[in-house]
């Protein structure tokens, strides 16, 4: 996108040059800290996957929000882990991509599960990887599951760990907090035109957001490890002269036995998801939407480039 396209909105005109800010934010922590939680609360609208299960996003996902004259580019990382598999590597990898790229880094930790092994060895990772003079902010979340003096000895112990920017005490589930923290960020950006439109609120392809959406609904009605033995591609987009969009989608599984546990007695697990899943992108897309899902075995999809430039991983960072 060219930078005439990207800041002719068709909406409000954009404060002339010099006044405005704009920059990229990465969410750094262990899996399930409640990045997504927060990218999503950011942005004002749902941009990345939110699920009980670890490990869920997969791609460095970019949500834009505004705040005033800055616009404020989040990049919601993958959860930073020990990596066994080639798409597990290939994630921390675009996690930690994510990071160095980023105007600003804001780490986030778990008040109720404190300093962590996990914790730990990102902040390690952080004096290692990070370039001299790069602002990081500590954003400590889910607050309201524990009493204020272990708030502030945890504070504590981070700060004296790390020379973080700020310290922020959030809830992104709830909210608490989260307006100072994007207000800091706001002011913290450089000085510079708009990334993106003025109304964009992700950079994900459609086709991906629409992917990520269905792999939600699979991940929270399957159990167990299966939900990172699958993937999700959309196929084919059309949108109708009737004004509604017809989206085939394929769900590769790595064995037959995946397959039968994803299509479900009579096919009423594929069924429902299919149901969830469209729903939230006729809301998502405010038009009819007719979804078509099929399930395929492909043993090693996940030693497949192609399946990786899916997701927006690199496949030869998982090497």
């Amino acid at each position: 996108m060219s930078q005439d396209e990207s800041t002719d909105t068709g909406g409000d005109a954009q404060p002339a040059e010099g006044e405005t800010r704009a920059g990229f934010v990465a969410l750094l922590g262990e899996p399930n800290a409640g990045k997504s939680t927060l990218l999503n609360r950011m942005v004002g609208a749902k941009v990345s996957i939110v699920t009980h299960k670890v490990q869920t996003t997969r791609t460095r996902i970019r949500g834009v929000a505004m705040e005033g004259a800055a616009q404020i580019v989040f990049v919601d990382t993958p959860g930073l882990f020990r990596p066994r598999r080639r798409l597990d590597r290939a994630m921390v990898a675009a996690a930690w991509g994510g990071a160095s790229d980023a105007d600003i880094v804001v780490l986030m930790v778990e008040a109720h599960r404190g300093v962590t092994e996990g914790v730990e060895a990102i902040l390690e990772a952080l004096r290692e990887r990070l370039s001299p003079g790069q602002r990081v902010a500590l954003a400590i979340n889910k607050i309201d599951r524990v009493k204020a003096e272990v708030l502030l000895g945890l504070a504590k112990s981070l700060n004296d760990a790390f020379p973080f920017e700020r310290t922020f005490m959030i809830s992104a589930e709830k909210g608490h907090g989260v307006d100072d923290l994007r207000h800091w960020l706001a002011d913290a950006l450089p000085a510079g035109p708009w990334l993106y439109p003025e109304d964009q609120i992700a950079d994900l392809p459609m086709r991906m957001i629409a992917a990520e959406i269905t792999r939600e609904k699979l991940t929270l009605r399957l159990h167990e490890e299966l939900p990172y033995q699958l993937t999700v591609e959309t196929e084919n987009w059309e949108d109708r002269r009737d004004g509604s969009t017809r989206i085939d989608q394929v769900i590769y599984v790595a064995r037959d036995g995946h397959k039968g546990i994803v299509l479900g007695s009579k096919g009423e697990t594929i069924k429902a998801v299919g149901q969830a899943a469209r729903s939230e992108l006729v809301e998502f897309l405010g038009r009819k939407v007719h979804l078509f899902l099929q399930v395929k075995v492909r043993p090693n999809w996940q030693d497949e480039a192609e399946r990786y430039s899916e997701m927006g991983l690199d496949f030869r960072d998982g090497g």
